[in-house]
């Protein structure tokens, strides 16, 4: 195919009196088509090809709007009423030129810097190391669009009640709002739509309301609306995590902010060397002032008081005050929670540290309570202790048991030493030792195996009889032992055994294979 540019030189060289011989061998074309260009002169022809019809667009509208904009049965109509054969992927372009298939991505509009206009919020997932250890968490980040202010904190699970409270305290921190805060089209603030057409919550719509801005979600693919917090997040992975360590989540969060809010405040950002301290001081004129007791947002939860006066809390034990067991509203806050009784506050707890389950909390100035609460999970680092000291094969059966899935740890820990103050030292490592011969983790079954051990005196227990079809999974190929047992001490007694066996009951059996 020649281009146009060429096809325009051939014609610009015949209207100068070059011949045909001449251009055809300067430029390396036929002398045949250097006589069409020059009777095309040098435009590009519109070709239509033979073996596609022109298809009436109105046609087209009809029948992708009485088959409700299914193109794979306007294809089948086409054909099978209209009688024209046609190429699905083509019908699928005329359908997109026509403006009824899949719409085109529309371009991305560049908005102007003003002060006060808007703030961008969006999160990123990391995974960081806390005391030495792997952890996912979760970076939330508000950015101001004109001063380029940030406020960053992580959490471990970020939904729509925790994104209020990170608003809130971000905002409140700052005691201003911008009129708009731009998102993506996430769940926690849209109920259904995208981009100009998202209907936001109407729980998330009253609570902008209260702090004097409106959330608005950018078009599918134009995340570069609120460049400015993608660029943020790159700063947080390339200047705030590389160097640093962490203790805790609080302690991550402690340095966050600090580096969010006073750092980076007066460092100078992008080409301009803006001070977003300073350009703040400018831009707070032109936010929505916020008052400073705006109430924090909180979850109310049902919760009732044991018989020993505690309520359980993520878990948790938080003691209520008084003598009787009545249902209590528990108001869990960002960082605190607040216990009601009859529209009364009967107690305050802050928020324990990240990681802490299973402890007991009691008004701050009185005395702990006596009791402890029920259903209290006991842990079986004494009883894992035991065990192990009782010999390589119970640690071997031991780990293995509490790495298989589904297994409840400390439960199953405290059951199996149970069993073993039941039962002699010997036979206890011969069950365990059997169990992990054949990869067993049911308590009830290990009782079972004890019981033979027992029955059969001072033997071990015989081989179990596993069919060939069970042989072959690789589940159990890969659980045996690579040490057999010993089992030639009961050679002797099956043959014992078939001695004894009568030799009317060997007739019936050659009878039997003679039959067959």
């Amino acid at each position: 195919m020649i281009d146009p540019d060429k096809r325009k030189a051939i014609f610009q060289l015949h209207t100068e009196g070059m011949s045909l011989r001449e251009i055809s061998r300067r430029l390396h074309v036929s002398r045949k088509t250097v006589r069409k260009i020059v009777q095309q002169q040098g435009e590009m022809p519109d070709t239509v090809r033979k073996d596609k019809k022109e298809i009436d667009p109105d046609l087209l509208r009809r029948l992708y709007h009485e088959c409700r904009g299914w193109a794979e049965r306007v294809h089948e109509r086409l054909k099978e009423e209209e009688d024209i054969q046609i190429g699905y992927s083509t019908l699928t372009r005329m359908l997109r030129d026509l403006g009824l298939g899949k719409s085109q991505p529309a371009r991305c509009d560049r908005v102007p810097d003003e002060p006060g206009a808007e703030m961008q919020h969006d999160t990123s997932d990391y995974r960081l190391k806390l005391s030495g250890q792997w952890t996912k968490v979760i970076a939330s980040l508000l950015y101001l669009r004109y001063s380029k202010r940030r406020y960053l904190k992580f959490y471990r699970v970020f939904n729509r009640f925790r994104m209020k409270c990170f608003l809130h305290e971000a905002l409140m921190f700052w005691e201003h709002s911008a009129f708009k805060c731009i998102i993506d089209n996430t769940s926690l603030a849209r109920l259904r739509g995208s981009g100009s057409r998202a209907v936001i919550v109407p729980e998330m719509v009253a609570f902008a309301r209260a702090y004097g801005f409106e959330f608005i979600c950018h078009e599918i693919g134009h995340s570069n609306r609120k460049a400015g917090n993608e660029r943020g997040f790159w700063t947080v992975e390339t200047n705030f995590l590389p160097g640093r360590s962490f203790a805790s989540l609080e302690d991550l969060n402690r340095q966050a902010k600090e580096w969010a809010t006073k750092r980076m405040e007066h460092r100078p950002v992008g080409k301009a060397r803006l001070i977003s301290a300073k350009a703040f001081d400018h831009e707070r004129h032109y936010l929505q002032p916020l008052p400073r007791h705006l109430p924090a947002p909180y979850q109310t939860h049902e919760r009732g008081t044991d018989q020993y006066g505690y309520v359980h809390f993520n878990a948790n034990f938080y003691w209520v005050p008084g003598t009787k067991r009545e249902d209590v509203k528990v108001l869990q806050y960002a960082d605190q929670l607040k216990i009601f009784l009859r529209r009364n506050c009967v107690a305050e707890y802050p928020l324990p540290p990240d990681g802490v389950k299973n402890e007991r909390f009691s008004p701050p100035g009185e005395p702990k309570p006596q009791h402890r609460p029920r259903n209290r999970k006991r842990e079986a680092k004494e009883e894992d202790k035991r065990l192990r000291a009782m010999g390589d094969k119970v640690t071997e059966y031991l780990d293995y048991a509490l790495s298989a899935p589904g297994i409840q740890r400390h439960r199953f820990t405290r059951e199996l030493f149970a069993l073993s103050r039941q039962l002699p030292p010997i036979v206890f490592v011969q069950t365990v030792q059997r169990a992990l011969h054949y990869r067993i983790v049911q308590l009830e079954t290990l009782r079972r195996i004890a019981w033979l051990c027992l029955s059969q005196g001072e033997y071990p227990l015989p081989e179990a009889e596993v069919d060939e079809d069970f042989q072959q999974r690789p589940a159990y190929q890969e659980g045996c032992l690579t040490e057999e047992p010993d089992l030639s001490i009961y050679d002797d007694m099956l043959k014992e055994e078939e001695d004894e066996q009568p030799e009317d009951q060997d007739r019936s059996e050659e009878s039997e294979d003679q039959d067959g």
